[in-house]
């Protein structure tokens, strides 16, 4: 797995990647606004995901932590396709429907959140794999 350098200018930007319509990532879209930091958001959906970037967060926190198994686009999916699912297969669903990764997940100062609890830390910093 090979993953793209990022730039000093994107590991100081706050990333909100997510699905416009999800609670989770309007929840912590809120929480940052509110407390003044700064952050741009990435419709998962509408743009896309590039394998680079789902790769660094597979290096960060692993496809385990970043696969939503509880969606409704887990459940729809066959079978066949749930049952002794690996690495490279769930890194291959999750960039063919990047509706499959757990949300939000927020990359700051080169750290990498995922999931959103309204009370848990603000800052990837404060904890790599967020609960939610």
């Amino acid at each position: 797995m090979s993953t793209r350098p990022m730039s000093a200018q994107q590991m100081a930007e706050r990333v909100v990647y997510g699905i416009a319509n999800c609670d989770s990532v309007r929840a912590a879209r809120r929480a940052l606004t509110a407390q003044g930091r700064e952050h741009r958001f990435h419709d998962v959906r509408k743009e896309g995901l590039d394998p680079q970037t789902l790769d660094r967060w597979i290096a960060a926190v692993g496809w385990e932590a970043l696969l939503n198994r509880r969606g409704t686009t887990w459940r729809r999916l066959p079978a066949a396709e749930r049952e002794g699912i690996d690495a490279a297969h769930a890194r291959a669903l999750m960039l063919q429907e990047p509706t499959l990764i757990r949300r939000p997940v927020i990359e700051h100062d080169g750290t990498v959140r995922v999931g959103w609890k309204p009370e848990g830390p603000v800052s990837p910093d404060e904890s790599s794999v967020g609960q939610g």
